[in-house]
C-alpha cells in the first residue's frame, strides 16, 4: 500500500525544489507533517509495517531518498490514522535528516530540524498515550524514550558545530548550526519533564549557559528556556531564582499568548506566595486562576480554614503540577497572620496561648497547646515572629519592636 502517484509527485517535487533552492523556510514546510489524528477509542494497527515507498531522490550530489521515503510513509500513516506507525515513519525521518545535517555546511537546515523534532516529540507523545489507552498501563513511555535519543543526537550535531554564533544572522550555508540548539534543548526539557528525568535537563543547561547560547535565540525560545529553568529552580528548592526566571518569561511572553502566561503563572504565583506576595485578584480573575483564591485570601487574613480546604480542594491538581509541597510550605506565613490579628485583638506584647488555641478552634480547627508552642516555635526560628515563648507559664512574649517583621516573610 502507497500513497496515490499524484500525492507522491506533488510532495516529492516541494522538497525537491525546496533543497534545490536551500531555502529554509521552504524545506521546513516541505518535511512537515498534516495535522496528526486524534485519540479515539482503542490503539489502531493499519497492518502496513517499514516503508511502503522506495522513491529516489537526488540533489547535488546529496541522497534525499532515505528522508523522503519516510515522509511520504508518515503521510501514509496520518491518512490511515495510524498513530503507532506515524510514529515509526517519524523517527526515521528524524535519523535521516540528522544524517544529512552532519553533513552539510552552514545552518540551512535548522527551520527543517526544528519541525522535525517537534513532530517526532508530538508524535511519540501520541502513540504512547494511544498504546496505553489501550493496554491500562499509564507508564508506557517507550516511545517517546526513543524519541529523546534522537533529539539528543540532533543536539550533539548543533552544539558541537565549529563555526561561531552570531545573534539574529540569517540561515545559510555560512551560518552555525548553534542557531538551533535552544529550540532543541526546550522540546528536551518537555520530554524529561514528561518522563520525570529532571536529573538530565543539567546536562544540558550547563554547555548551553557556558557558551551563552540561552541569550542567543529568539525571544520565544529564550521565554520556554527561562520557563523550564523556573522549574528546576523551584524543585531544588533555590526560590529567588525561580522567581527571577519565571518573572523573565511572563515579562517577555507575547501579549497574546494567554495560554502560555497562565501555564508560567501556575508556578509564578506559589513561588510569589512562598515568599510574601499576595497576587492580585484583577490578576487570578483575568487568567482564570481560581485555584489559587481561597490559598490568597487565607494568606492575607490568616484564615487558616479557607488556606487548608483550598489547598485540600484542589490537591490533585498542584500535586501534577508539582506544586503542592511547596504551597503546603506557605501555611507558615498563614499561620504568622492569624498570630498577628491575636496580637492586635489582644493589644498587648504578652499573649496566653489559650487565646491562640481558641482562635483555631474559632476556625473550627481546634489543636492543644502543644501544637501551638510547636508551630509558634517554627515561626520564631523562622524569625517570622521577633519573641519567645515561656513554656511554664503556657505565654507568647514579643518584641516591642515589630514582632512580625514583614521583611522576614517578603522576600527582596
Amino acid at each position: 500500500m502507497a500513497l496515490p502517484r499524484t500525492s507522491i509527485n506533488a510532495i516529492k517535487i516541494k522538497l525537491d525544489n525546496a533543497v534545490s533552492a536551500k531555502d529554509p523556510r521552504a524545506i521546513a514546510a516541505a518535511v512537515n507533517l498534516p495535522a496528526f489524528p486524534k485519540i479515539v477509542g482503542a490503539a489502531r494497527n493499519s497492518g502496513v509495517a517499514g516503508s511502503q515507498h522506495r522513491e529516489h531522490l537526488k540533489v547535488d550530489g546529496v541522497d534525499w531518498s532515505n528522508v523522503l521515503n519516510p515522509l511520504l510513509d508518515a503521510h501514509l500513516a496520518i491518512q490511515s490514522n495510524d498513530l503507532a506507525q506515524i510514529y515509526e515513519a517519524q523517527s526515521s525521518l528524524h535519523s535521516s535528516l540528522n544524517h544529512v545535517l552532519g553533513s552539510s555546511k552552514g545552518n540551512w537546515l535548522i527551520p527543517a530540524l526544528h519541525v522535525v523534532c517537534r513532530n517526532t516529540h508530538r508524535a511519540a507523545a501520541l502513540a504512547d498515550e494511544h498504546v496505553n489507552r489501550s493496554t491500562g498501563n499509564r507508564n508506557d513511555h517507550k516511545r517517546l524514550q526513543n524519541a529523546v535519543t534522537l533529539l539528543q543526537a540532533s543536539y550533539s550535531k548543533t552544539l558541537n558545530d565549529r563555526v561561531e554564533l552570531r545573534p539574529n544572522e540569517p540561515f545559510s550555508e555560512e551560518g552555525s548550526k548553534k542557531a538551533g540548539v535552544l529550540y532543541i534543548v526546550n522540546q528536551l526539557f518537555s520530554m524529561y519533564f514528561r518522563l520525570n528525568t529532571l536529573r538530565l535537563c543539567k546536562n544540558l543547561q550547563k554547555p548551553v549557559e557556558s557558551r551563552g547560547i540561552h541569550e542567543s535565540g529568539t525571544m520565544g525560545e529564550m521565554v520556554t528556556y527561562r520557563y523550564y529553568v523556573g522549574r528546576l529552580n523551584m524543585f531544588e528548592d533555590q526560590y529567588d531564582m525561580a522567581e527571577q526566571n519565571f518573572d523573565y518569561a511572563l515579562r517577555h511572553c507575547h501579549h497574546s499568548a494567554v495560554a502560555n502566561k497562565k501555564r508560567i503563572l501556575n508556578y509564578l504565583v506559589p513561588v510569589k506566595l512562598l515568599r510574601g506576595r499576595l497576587p492580585t485578584s484583577k490578576l487570578l480573575e483575568k487568567y482564570s486562576l481560581h485555584e489559587f483564591v481561597p490559598l490568597s485570601n487565607g494568606m492575607r487574613t490568616g484564615n487558616l480554614m479557607e488556606f487548608s480546604e483550598g489547598l485540600m480542594k484542589n490537591q490533585d491538581l498542584f500535586i501534577r503540577r508539582g506544586t503542592y509541597l511547596l504551597l503546603e510550605k506557605c501555611k507558615m506565613i498563614c499561620y504568622r497572620n492569624l498570630f498577628k490579628r491575636v496580637y492586635k485583638i489582644v493589644g498587648k506584647e504578652q499573649i496566653k496561648l489559650d487565646h491562640i488555641a481558641k482562635s483555631f478552634k474559632w476556625l473550627g480547627m481546634p489543636i492543644d497547646l502543644d501544637e501551638v508552642e510547636c508551630i509558634l516555635a517554627n515561626l520564631i526560628y523562622k524569625q517570622y515572629i521577633r519573641g519567645y515563648l515561656s513554656h511554664a507559664k503556657r505565654i507568647l512574649v514579643l518584641s516591642k519592636k515589630e514582632p512580625f517583621p514583614t521583611s522576614k516573610v517578603i522576600k527582596q
